[in-house]
Order: C-alpha cells, then structure tokens, then sequence
C-alpha cells in the first residue's frame, strides 16, 4: 500500500512539474498573450497572407509593400452610403490617438467593389479620411484572393442597378510587418479601445 502511494504522490509531483513547464514555457511562445481580446478558431496564423492590389496609382503592390507598419486594413467599398465611412473615420481617429502617443500605425482600405472602385475612385476616398490611408483595389480575381485570406465576406446585390449595394462583413484587421494578422475589431470597439489595444501589440513587438 505504500508503495501505491508513493507512485500516485510521484506522479502528481510529474503532472504538476509538466503543467507548470507548459505554463512557463508553452505560455511564453506568444509574445503578444496579454494583448489578445479574441478567440480565432484555429489560430490566427489561419488569417490573412500574401495579397497582390492595385493603389490609387494603379501601381500593382504586395502586402509586402502596403505593411512597412503595423496596419489597420479594412474591406469595403466607397459607395457604401453609412457603414463604411463611419467605420474608416473610427479607424482614421484610432490612428490619430495612437500617433498622439508616439505610435505610428497605417490605415488601409480594401475594397470589395472592384466593378466600380478604380484605383482614382480608392486613392481620392481614401484621401479623404485620412492623409495617410492607403486605398487599395484590383480586379475580381485580386480582390476575391484578398477577401479570402482575410476570411471576410461580400456580396453584391442587383447590379442592373447602379446604385447597388455590396454585402460584407466589417471587421477591422491588425497586420504587423514581417508577423501578420494579430486582432480583429468590431464595430462596436471605439477609436480609445482600438488604440489602447495597438497600442499593446506594437510595445510587444
């Protein structure tokens, strides 16, 4: 009977050296651990990645060179008559915020409307809302291959009518130069919450 004991004693002392081994190590592997506010099924390695735009130019340009800095990228579309122009100006103010405090962090703006959004048509809207927003289109194709690394969703309604509206969702992404997507943003986060967020990601990195 002792010797039970002494094996049931030696391998809870195991178990807990192994917990506190993954606690200490396992934990540390995530250098930005205190900063995440959201649960990403499968990791945020599963979002985001290479993409190939156009800017307001029509310059073809790489992820590689749109994220030099940390970047809030957002996908919309410029005829868009409330939701994306009231989310680009929060992420322009978040922006604002955190170059007040020292931190420099570029807006981007995606658009999911290809068939209307010219590269002149992203460059000016863009402009518009931030003087360092990069407005970013392309064709389908490039757009769909950017929609789809970043798991967003869109869709366009009856074309036939000029004004016709795009479905999407609304997320606001954090991407890091050389690390990738970090944190999203909903709707509901204000330009402090978001800058306060940032502001963690990027003492981290």
């Amino acid at each position: 009977m002792n010797r039970f004991y002494a094996i049931l004693a030696a391998t809870v002392a195991v178990a807990a050296l192994g917990a506190t081994w993954i606690a200490t190590r396992g934990g540390s592997d995530d250098r930005f651990a205190q900063c995440r506010s959201s649960q990403i099924a499968g990791g945020a390695e599963t979002i985001g990645g290479p993409f190939e735009l156009l800017n307001a130019k029509g310059e073809t340009v790489t992820d590689k060179d749109v994220i030099t800095q940390p970047s809030l990228l957002y996908f919309g579309y410029t005829f868009c008559p409330d939701v994306c122009p009231l989310d680009t100006s929060r992420n322009a103010e978040a922006v604002d915020i955190l170059e007040g405090r020292g931190k420099m962090v570029t807006p981007v703006f995606i658009s999911i409307d290809p068939d209307r959004d010219t590269p002149e048509v992203v460059g000016d809207f863009a402009a518009n809302l931030h003087e360092r927003m990069i407005g970013l289109t392309g064709s389908p194709e490039q757009v769909k291959a950017a929609s789809q690394a970043y798991k967003t969703y869109y869709r366009a309604q009856d074309k036939s009518d000029e004004y016709y509206l795009v479905d999407h969702s609304t997320f606001s992404y954090l991407v890091l130069p050389d690390v990738g997507f970090v944190e999203f943003f909903r709707r509901d986060d204000t330009p402090e919450q978001m800058a306060d967020k940032i502001g963690c990601f990027i003492d981290a990195m």
